[in-house]
């Protein structure tokens, strides 16, 4: 990189992109942004890109107006108040900020003597955030024998997960046995699909999965008992058993403290997943969520989710550091230094998939000093709040059923499943709002994910007409679409 003639340019992209960034922002707040555009047809970027690069350099302030002309006209904004779906990915200022410090930086955190300083800050905000959400001390860097890693992903910390839980179960011979069929993963239908791809990329094949207690989506700890034993009696070696805290589906909470006691009598590893719901607990009045967490081996939720952190930001925590390094640690000669071999230092290389890694603790550290623990707790009520008017509307409503409000979801149907289905189909359409479509005990429904900051209650109010314009007879027309509340959305 050359400074001689890229400073003062750069220096006015930078205030540029700002701007635009905050007229974004305001943009999606006041809703003059559609969150989507249902009518752009596939290829419509590819198409409004050129084929071949250029081949002469293009100035940063073209190709940033070409971002906002052709990429972001093509986008979801996830950041939308009227984004419902999925589950929340956050964002605030401070996020972006360290995003940009840490490009500009362009530190490689695959080893202490890498960065020093990147693996010692990321230990440290690992260690912050495990006592701010009431973790047990022996997840923490300073026990000694646990402590933090950020992975870039829930998917990245079960993975990780169960290669190290493969490790301690075959006393490390795991590769030379071989995994397909021996080893078993355990998990109810309510995990996370990257849970299931989990077991298929270590080599474990297909997991097996736990029934759930009638009515609850929760794993049957006598039924996961029973599973274990079963295998054992087959030849089989229980791995791993994965818990959720805030299922995909109703945002369902498995019983830790029953699965920790077998795992812990059983041996086997338990690694819990409390990628949306984890941080609830950061509220004294959510703390409830990590009751029996202290049986597990390791567990990670997603600062990404609803800490106003931009993506990707997994915390993960372990128990047990030695089996998870022990499991990830490739050494050739390249990468052998007196710090590393003494064990006197992190290197972050071992605990997570790749070799390199950026420097992913400035993020956290920002968004936590920024707001603070007071700013955190305070956002997450808010989104409880919200939560909590649109499952008030919904359970008033005739012809509405809610079907579970937990947390910052919500989850409800119409009176017959073929118009549930009809209504999710017309509200497809809609760019207002975006919403998905799931089934719970066979029934389809609708999930609504409320997790914007920009969201108030005039919006969930908004969002609410919207909803039963398209549940009424004929739906809505073509100009309710484009219009509410004379707020022009498309």
């Amino acid at each position: 990189m050359s400074l001689g003639n890229e400073v003062e340019p750069f220096r006015a992209a930078v205030h540029e992109a700002v701007d635009r960034l905050v007229g974004h922002w305001r943009a999606l707040a006041d809703e003059r942004l559609p969150v989507t555009r249902p009518g752009r047809a596939p290829g419509a970027t590819v198409a409004a890109l050129p084929a071949l690069p250029p081949e002469q350099g293009e100035p940063l302030d073209r190709i940033l107006q070409d971002t906002w002309d052709t990429v972001v006209p093509g986008l979801v904004h996830w950041q939308h108040p009227a984004f419902l779906a999925y589950y929340p990915t956050g964002n605030s200022p401070a996020s972006v900020l360290a995003e940009l410090v840490t490009a500009g930086l362009g530190v490689q955190g695959m080893m202490w003597t890498t960065g020093p300083a990147a693996t010692e800050l990321e230990q440290v905000v690992t260690d912050w955030l495990a006592q701010a959400l009431g973790l047990p001390g022996h997840f923490l860097h300073t026990s000694g024998n646990g402590g933090g890693v950020i992975q870039d992903s829930a998917s990245s910390a079960v993975l990780v997960a169960v290669v190290a839980a493969l490790h301690r179960a075959s006393r490390g011979r795991w590769r030379d046995l071989g995994t397909e069929g021996r080893y078993r993963l355990y998990r109810t239908d309510q995990a996370n699909s990257c849970v299931a791809k989990a077991a298929r990329v270590a080599g474990l094949g297909e997991s097996t999965v736990v029934p759930t207690l009638p009515g609850t989506a929760r794993m049957d700890p006598r039924a996961l008992r029973e599973r274990l034993a079963a295998d054992r009696a087959a030849g089989g070696v229980p791995a791993i058993v994965v818990a959720t805290v805030g299922t995909t589906g109703t945002c369902a909470v498995d019983p830790l403290a029953d699965i920790g006691r077998i795992c812990r009598e059983e041996g086997v590893w338990l690694h819990v997943d409390a990628a949306y719901a984890g941080p609830a607990a950061l509220c004294p009045e959510f703390r409830w969520l990590n009751d029996g967490v202290g049986a597990a081996d390791s567990y990670a939720v997603n600062a990404h989710k609803w800490m106003r952190t931009g993506t990707p930001c997994n915390v993960m925590w372990t128990s047990d550091r030695r089996s998870l390094t022990e499991a990830m640690s490739v050494s050739p000669p390249y990468l052998r230094n007196e710090a590393s071999d003494t064990g006197a230092v992190v290197d972050y290389r071992d605990w997570q998939i790749p070799l390199g890694r950026p420097m992913r603790a400035l993020k956290l550290w920002y968004v936590m000093r920024a707001h603070g623990l007071q700013g955190l707790r305070e956002a997450i009520r808010h989104d409880v709040r919200m939560a909590a008017l649109l499952a008030e509307l919904v359970a008033a409503e005739a012809g509405f059923h809610l079907v579970t409000h937990r947390l910052g979801l919500v989850v409800f149907r119409l009176d017959t499943d073929p118009r549930t289905r009809e209504v999710a189909r017309s509200l497809a359409g809609d760019p207002a709002l975006l919403l998905s479509s799931s089934t719970v005990d066979g029934r389809p429904v609708l999930r609504a994910a409320l997790g914007s900051p920009l969201l108030t209650e005039a919006t969930v109010h908004r969002v609410w007409r919207t909803i039963r314009r398209h549940a009424a007879p004929g739906g809505p027309t073509a100009s309710e679409v484009e219009v509410d509340d004379d707020r022009r959305v498309v």
